[in-house]
């Protein structure tokens, strides 16, 4: 190549790339508006987590205790019997038998000094005053509602106020009886 050509190559101006986008012009205090509202949102979504954050903390250091066992007999045979167990509630809930086939609910209310019994094959609650000094046991309270819903005699109860919260829910949707 020539000297002379070479010279000519390197005088001609480089090749003229487009010029890159630029944004569009925001003015600043549209700029500031939407930098604060930002901020803003950031806060109340960090505000109302830490609330449900702490409202989640609170109602789970005031759950309830419930215990839940099963208990065999002293020598180990016969039916299991299931029980829960609520502290705050002052409660002892069984399910036992209500004949061959059917099962029943016996709710031990040691604040009320009530029992209550809710057989799932009556559509009728039943329940009891207990001594509280002479609570009777399962068999002898199973026995003694199983013979009283058979008999038909017994008489409506009034007032469901005096039911703790366990009996209430248990005997929600059925009529309830004195035993």
């Amino acid at each position: 190549m020539d000297d002379s050509s070479k010279e000519a190559l390197m005088e001609e101006a480089p090749p003229r790339y487009s010029e890159s986008p630029r944004p569009p012009c925001v003015p600043h205090e549209l700029k500031s508006l939407l930098l604060l509202v930002a901020l803003v949102v950031v806060a109340l979504v960090v505000v109302n987590v830490t609330f449900l954050l702490l409202g989640l903390h609170l109602s789970e250091s005031h759950a309830e205790t419930v215990l839940r066992m099963t208990i065999h007999g002293l020598d180990g045979e016969g039916t299991p019997q299931q029980l829960a167990m609520n502290k705050k509630e002052r409660t002892g809930t069984f399910a036992v038998r209500d004949g061959l086939n059917a099962s029943a609910a016996v709710v031990y209310d040691y604040g009320k000094l009530l029992v209550g019994y809710r057989s799932w094959r009556q559509r009728a609650c039943y329940i009891t005053r207990v001594d509280k000094d002479n609570v009777p046991g399962l068999d002898a309270v199973t026995e003694s509602f199983q013979r009283r819903q058979d008999e038909d005699k017994a008489v409506p109860l009034a007032d469901r106020s005096i039911l703790g919260t366990t009996i209430n829910i248990l005997c929600s949707a059925v009529p309830v009886f004195w035993a």
